[in-house]
């Protein structure tokens, strides 16, 4: 009986680690509107344990990620960008984080994305 049990709990903690994804893709939406704004936002992915790639393409808003599920969720890596200063679809930073960001990514203010338009 003692054998069984053994089994059992290895065969279960086998099912999890497997149904974790070590590779797992993700694309976020996150409000910027320079290279600068890139910068913030791709070291706030890094800084996420986990995180393996993040690329931010400034005239997409669009975040590729590459992360380990077994370290991070995107709850996270949402967490850590809004802490920059930078919206996501799903999560607004608050104020003061977006009062931290240089004058010219005010990606708020119509003006300022105005002047980074081409």
């Amino acid at each position: 009986m003692k054998k069984i049990a053994v089994l059992t709990l290895f065969l279960l903690m086998g099912l999890t680690t497997i149904a974790q994804n070590k590779n797992a893709k993700a694309t976020i939406e996150v409000d910027g509107v320079c290279g600068m704004c890139k910068d913030r936002i791709e070291k706030a992915c890094f800084k996420t344990k986990g995180v393996k790639s993040a690329i931010w393409d400034v005239k997409t808003h669009q975040l590729e990620l590459i992360y380990n599920e077994e370290k991070t969720n995107l709850n996270e890596i949402h967490n850590n960008i809004i802490a920059v200063g930078h919206d996501t679809k799903a999560l607004k930073a608050s104020d003061e984080a977006y009062a931290t960001v240089h004058p010219c990514c005010k990606y708020r203010e119509e003006e300022v994305v105005n002047d980074h338009k081409e």
